[in-house]
């Protein structure tokens, strides 16, 4: 895959060879000092002698003749780069982005091997995808904080060269400049409107410019560089001119150290009524501010573990921990202790080992069940989670038992739902479905009573344990929105894993396969990986699904290596199913029967019992019906509890497939009818094929073109171009002699993404990043959209589309 700079310099080498070939070359190289530019043009010039390379260009002099140099070049065997901050001079240009979180890891580890994970987080986080600034951190690092015995920087190395560069720029601004500056570094919300309100000259604002950046690696470093006098102005500017509320409240408490305990109590006052708005971004700051502003260690060490949480409510983890590693510090308090493991739980259960997190979580909520029984029971319900994220049923099942102890008779909604949710789950998983049925129902019931978007996620869960879809469906979008609009981010990539679950039970592969590259996508920007690996999983299940093995295997390959370093057994069960399902599509059903055994550690029960189907397909192949049978079994179990059709229609499918004679054609045809009821369309073409194979087999070829047929057309709906040709082989085996062609005229769901991409520049191996598809795929589908719109290239897609 191109990441950004690779992408760059790819565009360097190619106006490299156009020079070479006598045709000229131009580019200009545009992005902010350290993000690479002059080793771009190193890299040019130890590539090519023909080149000029002009580095800061937006400062040259003789900038007028430079310009009309790089127009003269046409037909020449010369190149020309241009690196500037401003704009491209109306020239060809690529922009040096700053780095993403990935590549900034990347460059960090290169330099610093073996960089503890909660650190690089932070050096991350700090240098804003500037790759400068990544290597003058690594570099600069000292043995206490790498050792974690002192915290991390919080601003650039005095000596660095990018620190020393805003140091000039600070020193030749004018005094009102200056003002400007400083007014914006001191509080974030400050920007360019804001100074003006303030009554900053305008042409003072337009000076400062650039130092301007809300970016924390700016404006923390210049916090730093500015005179102490400076920076006391801005904060009494702002403090007489903001309205009454925390931020006035924060620039008081500089101006006032005596009265800082005071002030202290009233941000604190502020978070709290920040928290139950939903505003986490804005309850973060205060209870850091004031925290800043308490001298007591135990009352500063609670203040930052409530900044901790807020910070992880709103999907900044890394904050999270660096914040919780000052608070643990502070004091020894039991009751510290356990908020903090029921935090830092919280954020293990996202990016960390899941069995660390389930043990953390059950000793916080062992430490908090006497004095705060509501985060108790919270911490009860993320520890099964994370148990369930491990597939580890017996600490599951413990964890229930721990709740059913603390039960109390009268419980209110909101720890009613996740101590039924527990004991209906772990229930289920020992497939004693009975007992979890009545649990799973009320949780179903709570979810609707319960503000919280945490509710409407077990509430999703339960709904499709019990197989009814669209309710699974409507709660785990609600809860979507819920945890967006509440502020609760780290929940969000949660929501779409049961939204992607219950679009693809009610078959709206579409729908699914949208949530879970959203998901994927949303996890990977809040460094959720857990998550990230599971909506892998899914959407290697969805490709598996539709006979796209390439795609499947692609993403099973992507998440392997997590699931096995971090014991993700949820995922790796999902990753077994769904490699199982491409050896079914390539005809090799011994190698899915013995993946679908699932001997390894790990295994989750729940899932087992759902890729049942598969099993018996594998077995069936294999001459083995008998183990096919004993899967059956367990599944029929809970499809019969749950009563749900689309899961009894695939109990009729696989009975079909283990009978002979006439009951084996009464289970297809009820197979096809719950089909039809439930709306599970591809399920029902693939019911179609299987039978209409037994059909042919049987000597029943009209019977079976009939079926083929209505399953060809199904399949071409859904993009399965590989069930489209095995039903039309199928069908001339029957005796078709004119197979049905066609489809929809539209493009589908995924070739209108793939579209759009296209349209905005993206090469192939970049949509398939974007999308989580393999490369292979992208080019299989576009040259369908091609075909399907009569276009030729990729230039006459994008005016069509556009």
């Amino acid at each position: 895959m191109l990441h950004g700079r690779d992408r760059q310099r790819v565009a360097v080498d190619a106006v490299l060879d156009r020079a070479r070939a006598g045709r000229g070359g131009v580019l200009v190289l545009r992005g902010e000092p350290g993000s690479g530019k002059s080793a771009l043009l190193a890299h040019a010039a130890a590539r090519y002698g023909a080149v000029l390379c002009v580095d800061d260009a937006h400062e040259c002099d003789d900038l007028d003749d430079l310009l009309a140099l790089a127009r003269e070049v046409e037909g020449t065997r010369a190149a020309v780069l241009i690196a500037t901050e401003g704009p491209p001079f109306g020239l060809p240009s690529v922009t040096l982005d700053p780095l993403d979180r990935a590549a900034s890891l990347r460059v960090l580890h290169d330099r610093r091997p073996g960089l503890p994970a909660e650190l690089a987080a932070d050096l991350v986080d700090l240098s804003c995808g500037n790759p400068l600034a990544l290597v003058e951190l690594a570099d600069a690092l000292t043995s206490a904080e790498l050792g974690g015995t002192a915290p991390a920087p919080t601003t650039l190395p005095s000596d660095s060269a990018l620190r020393t560069r805003l140091r000039a720029r600070l020193d030749a601004l004018s005094p009102e400049a200056v003002r400007a500056v400083a007014l914006a570094a001191v509080d974030d919300e400050v920007d360019a409107d804001a100074l003006l309100t303030l009554g900053v000259d305008p042409r003072a604002v337009e000076e400062a410019g650039p130092l301007l950046d809300p970016r924390r690696l700016i404006r923390s470093t210049l916090r730093t560089e500015l005179p102490p006098t400076a920076r006391h102005e801005a904060h009494r500017t702002l403090a007489a001119a903001l309205p009454p509320g925390p931020r006035r409240t924060w620039h008081q408490a500089t101006r006032a150290p005596g009265r800082a305990g005071a002030f202290a109590d009233r941000l604190f006052e502020a978070a709290q009524r920040a928290r139950l708005r939903g505003d986490h971004v804005s309850a973060a700051r205060d209870h850091d501010r004031a925290a800043a502003l308490t001298d007591d260690p135990g009352l500063k060490a609670h203040r930052l573990v409530s900044a901790a949480a807020d910070h992880w409510a709103m999907g900044a983890a890394h904050r999270s921990r660096a914040v919780l590693r000052v608070a643990e510090r502070l004091t020894d308090d039991p009751d510290l202790r356990a908020l903090t493991d029921l935090v830092r739980g919280g954020i293990d259960l996202g990016d960390g080992l899941p069995d660390v997190a389930a043990r953390r979580l059950v000793r916080a909520a062992r430490g908090l069940v006497g004095t705060r029984r509501a985060l108790a029971i919270a911490a009860l319900g993320f520890a099964g989670e994370a148990a369930s994220v491990a597939g580890d049923h017996q600490r599951h099942a413990d964890i229930a038992a721990f709740a059913e102890h603390v039960r109390e008779p009268d419980e209110p909604p909101a720890t009613r739902i996740t101590l039924d949710h527990l004991v209906g789950m772990s229930a289920t998983f020992a497939g004693r479905h009975e007992k979890a049925l009545p649990h799973l129902r009320s949780v179903v019931d709570l979810a609707d009573r319960v503000a919280h978007p945490q509710a409407g996620i077990w509430g999703a869960q339960a709904a499709y344990v019990l197989g009814d879809a669209a309710r699974a469906h409507e709660l785990a979008a609600g809860a979507v929105t819920a945890a967006r609009e509440s502020g609760l981010t780290a929940l969000v990539s949660w929501a779409l894993v049961y939204r992607a679950l219950s679009a693809l039970l009610l078959d709206q592969h579409a729908v699914a396969l949208s949530a879970a590259t959203e998901g994927a996508h949303a996890a990977t920007a809040l460094g959720q990986h857990n998550a990230v690996v599971d909506h892998l999983t899914i959407l290697a299940l969805l490709a598996a699904f539709r006979g796209d093995t390439d795609t499947a295997l692609h993403n099973i390959d992507a998440a392997n290596e997590q699931i096995v370093r971090r014991g993700l057994g949820r995922s790796g069960t999902f990753g077994a199913w769904a490699f199982a399902c491409v050896d079914l599509v390539l005809d090799r059903p011994a190698d899915a029967l013995d993946r679908l055994r699932l001997k390894a550690a790990g295994v989750h029960a729940g899932i087992r019992v759902m890729a049942a189907p598969q099993v018996v397909e594998a077995a069936v192949g294999c001459g083995q019906p008998s183990t096919g049978d004993r899967a059956l079994r367990r599944f029929e179990k809970w499809a019969g509890a749950t009563n749900c059709p689309a899961r009894m229609a695939l109990s009729h499918r696989c009975r079909g497939l283990l009978s002979e004679g006439p009951g084996s054609d009464e289970h297809f045809r009820e197979a096809i009818r719950l089909h039809r009821e439930s709306g599970t369309a591809m399920e029902l073409a693939r019911t179609e094929l299987l039978y209409g194979h037994r059909l042919r087999r049987s000597r029943k070829p009209r019977a079976a073109r009939e079926l083929l047929r209505d399953a060809v057309k199904i399949f071409q709906s859904y993009e399965a171009d590989h069930w489209v040709e095995r039903a039309r082989a199928e069908l001339r085996a029957a005796g078709e002699t004119t197979a049905p062609v066609g489809g929809p005229a539209d493009l589908t769901p995924q070739q209108a993404r793939i579209a759009r991409l296209v349209a905005e520049g993206a090469t192939n191996r970049e949509i398939a990043a974007r999308l989580f598809l393999s490369h292979r795929t992208v080019e299989h589908h576009l040259r369908n959209m091609f075909t399907r719109l009569g276009v030729r290239s990729r230039v006459e897609l994008t005016r069509m589309i556009g």
